[in-house]
């Protein structure tokens, strides 16, 4: 029989030997970035950490490790320990297209990651240069079709989620043009603005800019319907690609293998600040979608991500594009 000294002891034996997620989180959140500091994803992340971080009562450091398309980030945490401490913030670059196109990748994204969920969706879009003759995406087709490969499109780069993007667009409409290639978004913003390249594709928000200066205006968005935002540019579905939309996007990720617990408590916490009417405002006016209700749950995003693995696998292999 056991002393009763002993059924005392054991309740405080018990909490010793308890696991240490179940006070999650007791110290600061690592959310690694794949890009640099500044841009789309990483302003996404942000909103995102600093009212999440609240909710869950420890501070969220966003920490930007850059290379190799996004690969590098994710690689780190991909073997990071599975404690729920070093996240994710997770891009269509790193997630998407380097599966793809990157042969000998160091990660699996269905393996080695435990999705969160989705905060929003960059859509693409088509802009032209001031001095193009098509002021919608309808008149750039039609200007395609008489020009077979005569119309330049500038994306930010080879194998980019714009290029694979712009072979979809090209298979959809039966038109060809000529793709090219820059090292990121900012890089063809000047050939656009000065007419070197008649058209490019690039996520939305580092559009916006040309579009409102009237340098390189907005001719559709890659989306099921007109947006708030620019009521008065068409969508790509308008101008003749039934269902077509595409863009890239941001979600959070953890290193798979971590205790439910965690996953549970990194949910219930980004869903409430994913209900924040502040946050939502945020992403919008930053040229995102906030991403669906049913795309905030992991397993809601686990298939977001399957969906856009398969479209990125039919594009690359439209544009001819084998890893390398």
């Amino acid at each position: 029989m056991l002393s009763r000294r002993l059924l005392l002891a054991t309740p405080a034996l018990t909490a010793l030997h308890r696991p240490a997620y179940a006070a999650y989180p007791d110290r600061p959140i690592r959310v690694v970035v794949p890009f640099a500091a500044g841009g789309n994803t990483d302003i996404l992340a942000r909103i995102l950490t600093t009212s999440m971080a609240e909710r869950l009562g420890r501070p969220m450091v966003v920490e930007n490790r850059t290379g190799a398309g996004g690969s590098v980030g994710a690689e780190f945490v991909a073997k990071a320990t599975p404690d729920g401490y070093t996240l994710l913030f997770g891009a269509g670059g790193p997630l998407t297209a380097n599966p793809v196109l990157q042969a000998n990748i160091p990660y699996d994204v269905q393996r080695d990651f435990r999705p969160i969920g989705l905060v929003g969706i960059l859509p693409m879009i088509c802009q032209v240069s001031a001095n193009t003759p098509a002021r919608s995406l309808t008149d750039l087709l039609a200007l395609m079709r008489a020009r077979p490969g005569q119309v330049t499109v500038a994306t930010p780069g080879s194998g980019s989620a714009a290029h694979l993007a712009l072979e979809l667009v090209m298979a959809g409409a039966n038109v060809r043009a000529t793709h090219v290639p820059y090292r990121g978004g900012s890089a063809m913003i000047p050939d656009l603005i000065n007419g070197t390249v008649n058209a490019g594709m690039v996520e939305l928000p580092s559009a916006l800019p040309q579009h409102r200066d009237g340098t390189a205006p907005i001719v559709a968005l890659a989306v099921t319907e007109r947006s708030p935002l620019l009521p008065g540019v068409q969508t790509f579905i308008e101008a003749g690609l039934p269902g077509f939309t595409a863009g890239s996007y941001g979600g959070l990720l953890a290193t798979a293998g971590v205790p439910a617990e965690v996953t549970a408590a990194l949910s219930r916490a980004f869903l409430a600040t994913l209900q924040d009417a502040a946050v939502l405002s945020r992403i919008a006016e930053v040229g995102a979608v906030p991403s669906a209700p049913a795309q905030r749950t992991p397993d809601g995003f686990a298939a977001f991500l399957g969906q856009e693995l398969e479209t990125a696998r039919r594009a690359a292999q439209l544009a001819g594009l084998r890893p390398s």
